[in-house]
């Protein structure tokens, strides 16, 4: 469905029935990146919300600079038209930074958090890797991008051993819109709230693939330290996309996390 929310529509899907638990994807995905999370968490109990984020997918992609409060705000409006009070969030990589920046704007609406292969504090270099992406993007289509996007995003064993999901991961980069990918880039290139993070207060999970070379390891090692009583799960042979790497790894830590927060 289609929402009206902060002058863009964005698209949703809800399923399952019980406590809310709302789903956000990486940047150049869309909401059926978590097709298997969602249908594995409406089976437990859950009523699931996934949503497209501004300039993916099916919601609308104004040609225009992005920034994580404005995303923050997309999702303050979705929750106001759908009567949402509180949530769990499940966040990864700009799912993760929107999440972050919610709670820090929003607080006391997530119930709990999983952020997972994310960060919360720009690398030096960030303005200019994102600004050099769009520039490829602008000037070739998002095509040329899927080759090396998918490499960063899974490990090269995975890639080899899964032409099905490489097709499938590589063709939501492909069809991403321009102006979306480079407003989210503009967006995601100055997230600063690592030193804010403790301010939050609410339960909290920190996944990363330990092959995760955009958003490493160490950024969530520094995530974790920052988000009082957080616990941290480090997934073996998985780069950025852990969740559709290495699924059973992630699912049991999502199930047996929200298990403990449930209400």
């Amino acid at each position: 469905m289609k929402i009206k929310t902060n002058g863009i529509e964005l698209n949703c899907v809800i399923e399952g029935e019980g406590p809310w638990v709302t789903m956000s994807h990486s940047l150049a995905c869309n909401l059926s990146m978590w097709d298997e999370q969602a249908k594995l968490l409406v089976s437990k109990g859950y009523k699931v919300l996934r949503f497209d984020t501004r300039g993916h997918g099916a919601s609308d992609a104004p040609d225009v600079t992005y920034t994580l409060e404005q995303m923050a705000d997309d999702l303050h409006g979705l929750y106001a038209a759908l009567g949402i009070k509180h949530s769990h969030w499940i966040g990864l990589s700009m799912g993760g930074m929107i999440g972050e920046t919610y709670a820090l704007k929003y607080p006391g609406v997530f119930t709990s958090m999983i952020l997972a292969d994310t960060t919360s504090r720009r690398p030096p270099n960030a303005e200019q890797m994102w600004g050099d992406r769009v520039k490829i993007a602008r000037a070739q289509g998002m095509d040329a991008l899927v080759e090396g996007t998918l490499s960063r995003w899974f490990t090269e064993p995975f890639l080899n051993a899964q032409p099905a999901v490489k097709a499938r991961i590589g063709n939501d980069i492909r069809t991403t819109p321009v102006a979306g990918y480079a407003g989210s880039c503009e967006a995601i290139a100055k997230i600063d709230v690592l030193d804010q993070l403790k301010e939050i207060n609410c339960p909290a999970l920190v996944i990363v693939g330990d092959q995760d070379h955009g958003t490493p390891p160490e950024m969530a090692r520094q995530i974790h330290a920052n988000l009082r009583g957080s616990e941290l799960l480090i997934i073996p042979s998985a780069a950025h996309l852990s969740n559709v790497e290495q699924p059973a790894v992630f699912n049991k830590a999502m199930l047996d996390f929200l298990a403990k927060v449930k209400n």
